[in-house]
């Protein structure tokens, strides 16, 4: 895939929803300059929770991550741009908020890692098993930014 249409994987988590935070995580990616293409808000079933977070299934804490992240509405998303996957993963902050850097999603909103907001994707191939669980093909957007003259060399 061209660099400039990777793509990655983005959630806000139910306590991201619930404390209004949707709006600043969308302006954050914007403002650095990514493309949205692709943006629903559901709650999660939880077969597609199981299948999202399989790698962790049999860990002491996956009942309870089942249940926090079906806990109320999700806000799941497709972000496109120029290395994407790593740009968007500072941008959200480490896991633990207590080691994200302020201006991060997380060491700005996150106080615990059990309520830290938003869930990123770690890997191109993370993204793209990701985007394939939570949005069929029709539903992620192709369109022609007019900004990437202005973002992109």
């Amino acid at each position: 895939m061209d660099v400039r249409r990777q793509r990655t994987f983005i959630m806000v988590k139910p306590d991201g929803v619930q404390r209004r935070l949707v709006g600043e995580v969308i302006k954050r990616f914007e403002t650095k300059g990514f493309k949205l293409v692709a943006l629903k808000q559901l709650h999660a079933s939880d077969q597609l929770l199981r299948n999202h977070y399989a790698e962790h299934d049999g860990k002491p804490f996956f009942p309870k991550l089942l249940a926090y992240i079906g806990s109320g509405p999700v806000v799941a998303m497709v972000w496109e741009g120029a290395n994407v996957v790593d740009v968007s993963r500072k941008l959200v902050g480490a896991t633990r908020p207590s080691e994200s850097a302020p201006g991060t999603i997380r060491g700005d909103f996150a106080i615990e890692v059990g309520r830290n907001i938003i869930h990123g994707s770690d890997s191109v191939e993370s993204a793209q098993r990701e985007i394939a669980l939570w949005f069929r093909p029709e539903e992620v957007v192709e369109w022609n930014d007019h900004s990437n003259e202005w973002i992109y060399e």
